[in-house]
């Protein structure tokens, strides 16, 4: 198949328990981008069962088109159908690029569509670009984030997943309107069984307004009690460096970098962290960053909006006094 034939950009539109995903409004966003440069459609597939509502919402956020699965079997996430359905349509329809969150499901889903229609795969891409002749360079971080990868796909359908809170998704507009194009399921046996669902009882730093994370300048999993207490006076979560997480102080689900989490919110207190670029690579986006650091050349001050030079232990407790008397 010559690369010319294929058109469009199309965008996996991830539903967990009936609701999207909202990394999937932030590819649109970035799709809509791409798709007015190139002069091309955007479209999202969505697998489903009765989420009328959400197909609307697609278009809310820049969807022109909506490839609708609508059967019970989608309510849960079920791999093998998931993976047989999407390249079923990859192959039919022949979007020049397919964008996937970079979520649990999504890096478990997308490299199975990519070897089932047989193209290649750039996982975790943190920008995109377009490049010359209309190609899409996908760039993300590499060799443990010390540099950043610009990549170009030479099969089609261009395939990437794309972090979560790396993109900016279009302003919510109930006058968007689209074709729905309502396709059937073609059921494959599954090995897939659900016997009971149980909540992990982490937190969603993704999601947080406001995430203090503490570094290696915490000296122990015990001092934590203070990183948390800045947080809670301030309405946020505690995050933590990878180094922390290695150490056991603190699950993954807090751990904010490359191999973590990638988090925006609206302020980010860093605390005893130094500032690799591993780190720096999943919050660099954040509104406002507020660095604590014993040491005046730790790299986290040149990112950092407000610095603070001296030992967190005299400085995090002056802070949590202060937050207080502003509740």
């Amino acid at each position: 198949m010559n690369n010319a034939d294929y058109k469009g950009l199309m965008v996996f539109a991830e539903q967990r328990e009936g609701k999207i995903h909202p990394v999937s409004y932030e590819l649109l966003g970035k799709g809509t981008e791409i798709a007015k440069r190139l002069g091309i459609e955007v479209s999202a597939v969505l697998l489903g069962s009765n989420m009328g509502a959400e197909v609307n919402e697609l278009f809310y956020y820049g969807a022109q088109k909506v490839y609708y699965f609508d059967n019970p079997i989608f309510r849960e996430f079920d791999l093998l159908n998931y993976k047989h359905n999407i390249a079923r349509l990859v192959n039919e329809v022949k979007p020049e690029t397919l964008l996937v969150g970079a979520t649990h499901l999504g890096r478990s889903l997308a490299p199975r569509i990519a070897a089932a229609i047989g193209t290649g795969l750039t996982a975790d891409c943190t920008a995109l670009e377009v490049g010359d002749e209309g190609n899409l360079v996908q760039i993300r971080p590499a060799f443990s984030g010390n540099i950043f990868a610009h990549i170009r796909t030479t099969t089609r359908p261009q395939m990437a997943t794309v972090r979560y809170k790396v993109m900016q998704k279009l302003p919510r507009d109930p006058k968007r309107t689209g074709e729905v194009i309502r396709k059937d399921a073609d059921i494959v046996d599954s090995v897939l069984k659900i016997v009971e669902k149980q909540g992990t009882g982490g937190v969603n730093i993704a999601e947080a307004d406001v995430v203090v994370c503490g570094g290696r300048g915490v000296k122990g999993a015990g001092d934590f009690a203070l990183i948390q207490e800045l947080a809670d006076a301030l309405g946020g979560v505690v995050g933590c460096t990878r180094p922390v997480v290695d150490d056991g102080w603190m699950g993954k689900e807090h751990q904010v970098g490359f191999s973590g989490n990638t988090v925006k919110p609206k302020l980010y207190v860093a605390v005893g962290v130094s500032g690799s670029p591993q780190h720096l690579a999943g919050m660099r986006d954040s509104d406002v960053i507020l660095a604590i650091n014993a040491d005046p050349s730790a790299p986290i001050f040149k990112l950092a909006d407000y610095g603070i030079v001296g030992d967190l232990y005299e400085v995090v407790p002056k802070l949590v006094a202060e937050a207080r008397k502003r509740s």
